[in-house]
């Protein structure tokens, strides 16, 4: 540890678990530095919505002190979820809570359960997190090359432009593809077998109001033979669509396709829904942004590391996993919120405080990690159509 009052705590990454655990910190006056490559806060996209779930983003949420922010940006209307064969026949129907409108679903007809998971856009928590922040906490453009040993639990932080940082603490909050973990871990993300291509509807009430209408304003997924169409509504009228294969992580490359073609990419994805119903297909063609390939990659179940002073991770950098858990965001920031607690329980012992944090996230961690895994499987194999079903109407 340093000789300073403070320990000097570097969080790489400006993604909703880095954030968050900074945000906590913050408040209890413990300083923490986030360096992130991106060259500023709007420099990309931030992808589409979330659901906070009460146990992890919501309690996140309120331990930075934000739940009620957050309220205001959240849409509650966005938990409808939304069932359709591939001939464009909705089959399950759940209304968001506190509408009055009831589950219909197809097996038993019975009603679901409120459940209070309100969406907020990816770039919208983002936002409201890095609104929070003291200025100048996240330094912008900082990608980071590879991290020195120093001395036991000191680190030296080596920038692609050149500068070095040192640390009594680093965190890894870099996503699926961290340098941090390498200095911890040999594992690296494996292709799930599945591609989402992204495509997307603006204006879509106006522009599109047939697959606005199919998508509700929730989420809208139709699943079968191991392809499928996923459509959430986002903010400002928007639309986002992924279109789903099990397929080759370079089936792109197989098939001899430019990616940059969107007229050849939109006749491989029709000749892949091939008997999809005319309603669905025009998610493909009808796109206002032409077509994103998304591989979908995930972390070894369980990843694990030994417990090394002075390095850490949270997020998709310990535990990347599918999007069929519903739980990547919603446990990032659950792991910073733990971790800014435990530091903030004994500041002064920093190892023990990332021990007592890593004891609480690989279990749970592992075994998101493992519903995630099941829940892509059952997602997009032969008979995923009876499957999600079979899975909704038993949950709801």
């Amino acid at each position: 540890m340093s000789t300073s009052t403070q320990p000097r705590i570097a969080i790489i990454g400006a993604g909703p678990g880095g954030l968050t655990c900074a945000r906590i910190l913050q408040r209890h006056g413990i300083s923490a530095t986030v360096y992130d490559r991106d060259a500023s806060r709007s420099a990309r996209d931030q992808g589409g919505t979330l659901d906070m779930h009460p146990g992890s983003g919501q309690k996140a949420l309120r331990e930075a002190g934000l739940f009620d922010e957050f309220t205001a940006l959240a849409r509650p209307e966005g938990q409808q979820m939304r069932l359709v064969g591939r001939d464009g026949r909705v089959l399950f129907d759940m209304a968001p809570p506190g509408t009055g409108d009831e589950v219909a679903g197809a097996a038993d007809g019975e009603a679901g359960a409120a459940v209070g998971n309100p969406e907020i856009d990816r770039g919208r928590l983002r936002d409201l997190l890095l609104d929070s922040l003291h200025p100048d906490t996240v330094r912008w453009g900082r990608k980071l090359a590879h991290v020195e040993p120093l001395t036991v639990g000191v680190h030296r932080l080596h920038f692609a432009d050149g500068a070095t940082i040192d640390a009594d603490l680093v965190i890894g909050a870099d996503g699926a593809w961290s340098t941090v973990r390498r200095r911890l871990s040999d594992a690296t993300p494996v292709y799930t077998g599945v591609t989402f291509v992204e495509a997307g509807l603006d204006d879509a009430d106006t522009r599109h109001p047939a697959l606005a209408a199919l998508t509700g304003d929730g989420t809208m997924m139709a699943l079968d033979d191991n392809r499928g169409f996923i459509a959430q509504r986002n903010s400002h009228r928007h639309v986002r669509v992924y279109v789903g294969m099990r397929t080759g992580e370079n089936w792109h490359r197989d098939a001899g396709l430019d990616l940059t073609d969107e007229v050849a990419v939109r006749e491989a994805l029709l000749k892949e829904f091939t008997g999809w119903s005319p309603d669905l297909l025009r998610f493909i063609t009808d796109t206002d942004t032409g077509y994103t390939n998304r591989p979908l990659y995930a972390l070894p179940v369980p990843h694990t590391w030994p417990h090394t002073p002075g390095l850490t991770l949270l997020g998709d950098a310990a535990h990347l996993m599918s999007p069929f858990s519903g739980m990547g965001a919603n446990l990032a920031m659950l792991d910073g919120a733990d971790l800014a607690r435990a530091l903030i329980d004994a500041p002064t012992a920093i190892d023990e405080a990332v021990r007592a944090y890593e004891d609480l996230l690989l279990p749970r961690s592992a075994a998101a990690a493992e519903g995630a895994a099941e829940g892509i499987a059952g997602a997009f194999a032969p008979d995923s159509a009876a499957q999600t079903l079979a899975h909704m109407t038993r949950r709801h």
